[in-house]
């Protein structure tokens, strides 16, 4: 099958961020042939336009890099590339657009063109939005764009998906705290920094508590690592740990919370802190327009509660509108593991379900 060999094929030569010269080979070689303008909008990216004579187009995307991870699989389409690997099925969403392209070149015509988009970099620095501001979509009159991820845990072949609250925005958060080491026999002439991060680690925590129970967020640490040895007062703290929500209102006053609270705990302990928290992406959100429209025109189930993980498919979706799905692959190791691999029969249900979408737009 077609698009089996290709997902193999892909899997072969995983590379990473936005040097894929491999991977783009490859594609470009598959799509020669096909009715469809081939071109590459920015470094490592390829893009493939069907023109059917319609005013607008509609947009499917795939993501195209891998992770610097090491294989640890026997089978005869494992990474020939030495800690590199497709490890978050990257591979199978290529696949799938890829047998998309071939279905489309079949078609008599559509009441949409067609704009299929492999991108660079959704594991490192956000190739979507960099995509964006190439201006691609406006220059095709894309009016919707849709993208889907293969999902371990859900079940195998079914298409996923939920209005408004997707995925999360996520940023890390690292908080460095500075007081001065003392004798503990002589604590009172120390400033203790392992009591101003658990001050601090309290009163985030209770901050995070307060919100309601019906706002999905997490805003917690994993690694506290503080002073040196039993009998001395810490100098030194260390909080590692999340940040992570949907609306930018609840993420950017949670960050700025932070900041308040350690602002607070330096003025009560005498101890130095700073805080460290980027952006990140956006979040996943399927805007209620978007979602019923594409609920009229095909079949999917409905996620009972969105993911807390992230995905620069948002960037589109502030750029035009756009719809996210999680494609199953039921009992899978996990994404992002050494052993990644997956039932690729349910990849048919991938290609399947967007040729149902481009078949249906009007």
């Amino acid at each position: 099958m077609q698009i089996i060999e290709d997902r193999r094929a892909l899997h072969r030569i995983p590379e990473l961020d936005r040097q894929l010269p491999k991977t783009l080979e490859y594609l470009t070689g598959q799509l020669q042939g096909l009715g469809c303008q081939v071109f590459s909008p920015m470094e490592g990216a390829l893009c493939a336009f069907f023109d059917f004579g319609a005013e607008k187009a509609i947009a499917f995307r795939s993501d195209a890099d891998a992770l610097p991870i090491t294989e640890r699989s026997q089978k005869d389409y494992a990474s020939t590339h030495p800690g590199r690997m497709h490890a978050c099925g990257h591979d199978g969403h290529m696949a799938i657009a890829l047998e998309l392209a071939r279905r489309l070149d079949e078609k008599a015509g559509l009441a949409v063109n067609v704009l299929i988009v492999f991108q660079p970099a959704e594991e490192t620095t956000g190739g979507a939005k960099d995509l964006c501001d190439t201006g691609v979509f406006h220059k095709y009159d894309v009016e919707a764009i849709f993208g889907l991820h293969l999902w371990p845990g859900v079940e195998a072949g079914g298409v996923f998906c939920r209005r408004c609250e997707m995925m999360s925005r996520s940023c890390e958060v690292s908080v460095d705290i500075q007081g001065r080491s003392a004798h503990i026999a002589k604590a009172w002439e120390g400033i203790d920094a392992m009591a101003a991060g658990v001050a601090f680690y309290q009163k985030v925590r209770q901050m995070e508590q307060a919100l309601p129970p019906n706002v999905f967020r997490i805003l917690n640490f994993g690694r506290f690592q503080s002073g040196s040895v039993r009998n001395a007062i810490s100098g030194q703290t260390r909080l590692e740990g999340s940040l992570r929500a949907f609306q930018d209102e609840i993420f950017f006053s949670l960050q700025q919370g932070i900041r308040d609270i350690a602002h607070r705990v330096e003025q009560d302990t005498g101890c130095t802190i700073t805080v460290e928290m980027n952006d990140g992406y956006p979040a996943v959100l399927n805007p209620d327009g978007l979602y019923d429209r594409v609920r009229g025109l095909v079949e999917f189930h409905e996620l009972e509660a969105p993911s807390m993980i992230t995905e620069d498919f948002s960037w589109y979706q502030r750029c035009i509108p756009g719809m996210f799905f999680f494609l199953g692959t039921g009992d899978s190791p996990a994404l992002h593991s050494d052993d990644f691999d997956f039932d690729e029969t349910v990849l048919l249900r991938g290609a399947e379900f967007f040729e149902k979408i481009a078949e249906a737009w009007t």
